[in-house]
């Protein structure tokens, strides 16, 4: 069978609990934070097999004692943000154990907030999709898909990669000093930017001397992180805007050369260091200042993801950052590197990285021979991209349609998760539950406040949480942007287009 396919390869927990997983009364009552996590309810399961009742709370989910207990749900309906809806009743669900016993499985942490009832509804839906669902099919576990940079963590480890490999002048000069090899998308002027302020610096091949050379950082950042040139001239042309960021792509790209363990140390050094920072901490590169220097991981993202795992669910990570950047900061969280789809780029014969990026669907591997001759390197994990690459690499469509929805929702994820434009189509795609976290981004934003089949979370960033969106998001009219890049109205999951919407979650 291919690799990769759901369900196919198997990998050990690595995200570590503080409680124990099995129904064992001695084991309970010595963990006192794991009995503040348990409702009086499930305090009182716990409880029991000390005084022989266990047989008779067993049968609470029927007949047959291998089977769950039933869990409660509760709350009124609401819409999105999670203003009401089905709730769990309790802080720990009682799963069936092979070996026979009840197996307690973990709820969210009450300790850690969140916006609203969504926490009550988070836990309903891993109650209901995990191992307590009756026809939950370990060999072929549901799939929950998350975003990386401001989803799981505040701020961007892209970001922070590109600002260490500036700081330490680990970007080198392209082959034949030819800044077209990095990007096929760069504009005339970004190249003349490029060749003025960096090209006489150092031999092609060599590091570009950017922690001392102001003029060279700044056209690297400039295009970067504005996509312009320091004149203000558009950096990047002629790409599908649902595909690709030419932005995003050209990190990965500028690592060129480069080993993937190589590119994993650098990704390691930055994280350390950005984790340590204070937050708020900000570096000054080149002449540009108030460039974040902070990362951190969100405590209620890394919770859900844990108790995700423990109940069953297949945890992936589907990032705009390149693969060798978010793999080890994805470990950090429990995530193995095998479940992380971030941009991927074609290797040499020498196991180095190029500046050509894998195809997906219809688009194949890339080729740029720097003259305007180009196949490929059209689309990343970005948008519609992603959608692609969560068909391509979790459920194993190496076909021309990866690129299209997949109409069978058994090969579909069931919950995403996500803050920005570029993870709308893959959190519509997600057949039970969506969760927003509310960076004021136009297109994302009109899916979560539409709420279609009330599906959709809206929760605000857990650290430094943006304020009200006074102006509102304008999704009949030109929220959205097409193909081209012009606006456009956004279409909700079934194609119809969403009404102007409020902000109501900060």
């Amino acid at each position: 069978m291919t690799p990769g396919v759901h369900g196919e390869r198997t990998r050990s927990r690595s995200f570590p609990r503080r409680c124990p997983a099995h129904l064992d009364a001695s084991a309970w009552l010595g963990h006192a934070t794991c009995m503040k996590r348990l409702s009086p309810g499930r305090a009182l399961l716990v409880l029991l097999p000390a005084l022989s009742l266990v047989p008779l709370l067993c049968r609470c989910g029927g007949d047959d004692p291998a089977k769950p207990a039933t869990t409660g749900t509760g709350g009124t309906g609401g819409g999105a943000g999670g203003a009401g809806g089905a709730g769990s009743t309790s802080s720990g669900t009682a799963g069936g154990n092979p070996d026979g016993g009840v197996e307690v499985l973990p709820d969210l942490d009450p300790a850690l907030a969140w916006y609203g009832q969504n926490r009550q509804r988070l836990d309903a839906f891993i109650d209901a999709h995990g191992r307590n669902d009756p026809g939950y099919d370990p060999a072929r576990r549901p799939v929950a898909v998350f975003d990386w940079d401001n989803t799981v963590i505040k701020n961007d480890v892209g970001d922070a990669t590109m600002f260490w490999m500036l700081r330490h002048d680990l970007i080198r000069q392209p082959a034949g000093k030819n800044w077209r090899l990095t990007s096929p998308y760069l504009t005339a002027a970004a190249r003349t930017a490029l060749d003025v302020a960096c090209g006489a610096l150092v031999d092609a091949g060599q590091p570009l001397p950017t922690s001392t050379s102001s003029a060279c950082a700044d056209a690297i950042l400039s295009i970067y992180v504005d996509g312009t040139t320091t004149g203000g001239a558009a950096a990047f042309e002629g790409y599908n805007h649902r595909w690709i960021s030419p932005g995003y792509a050209w990190l990965a790209q500028l690592q060129a050369g480069y080993l993937p363990a190589e590119i994993r140390s650098f990704a390691d050094a930055a994280i350390t260091e950005a984790l340590a920072a204070d937050l708020g901490a900000t570096h000054t590169i080149g002449t540009r200042t108030g460039l974040a220097a902070t990362l951190r991981i969100y405590d209620q993202i890394r919770d859900l993801i844990g108790v995700m795992q423990e109940n069953g669910l297949d945890v992936w990570v589907v990032s705009a950052s390149p693969q060798f950047v978010v793999e080890p900061f994805a470990e950090r969280v429990g995530i193995a590197a095998d479940h992380v789809v971030g941009i991927r780029q074609v290797t040499g014969g020498d196991g180095r990285l190029t500046a050509n990026l894998q195809g997906c669907g219809s688009v194949p591997d890339g080729q740029n021979d720097g003259s305007g001759n180009v196949t490929g390197n059209a689309l990343i994990t970005y948008i519609e991209g992603k959608r692609c690459w969560i068909n391509k690499v979790i459920y194993g469509d190496t076909g021309p349609n990866a690129l299209t929805k997949t109409a069978d929702p058994a090969k579909r994820q069931v919950f995403g998760a996500g803050d920005s434009d570029t993870d709308v189509t893959f959190l519509q795609d997600a057949t039970a539950m969506k969760l927003v976290v509310n960076r004021n981004k136009k297109e994302i934003m009109c899916n979560g406040y539409r709420n279609l089949g009330d599906r959709w979370l809206v929760n605000p960033m857990f650290i430094a949480p943006r304020p009200r969106y006074d102006a509102g998001y304008a999704c009949a009219t030109n929220a959205c942007v097409d193909a081209s890049g012009a606006g456009a109205p956004c279409l909700d999951e079934e194609g119809q287009v969403i009404p102007e919407q409020v902000d109501s979650v900060y």
